[in-house]
């Protein structure tokens, strides 16, 4: 998995009923794009370090 600032995070819901967590990369800690990440998350503003596993999605941003 690999990501950049500006690129979106998605974690799929593990449970039924509950929301996908979606939020904003905003710091690379691994190399070459690999993880940890620092997220913002879209539902509160937190921000966090997170280690993504399998039910991941990385959205690229457009942006260079």
């Amino acid at each position: 998995m690999q990501a950049q600032p500006g690129d979106r995070i998605v974690i799929r819901s593990a449970h039924v009923g509950e929301p996908d967590r979606e939020g904003q990369i905003l710091e690379v800690h691994g190399r070459d794009g690999t993880p940890p990440y620092v997220v913002r998350w879209s539902a509160d503003g937190h921000e966090g370090l997170v280690f993504p596993g399998p039910d991941t999605q990385i959205h690229h941003s457009l942006t260079t």
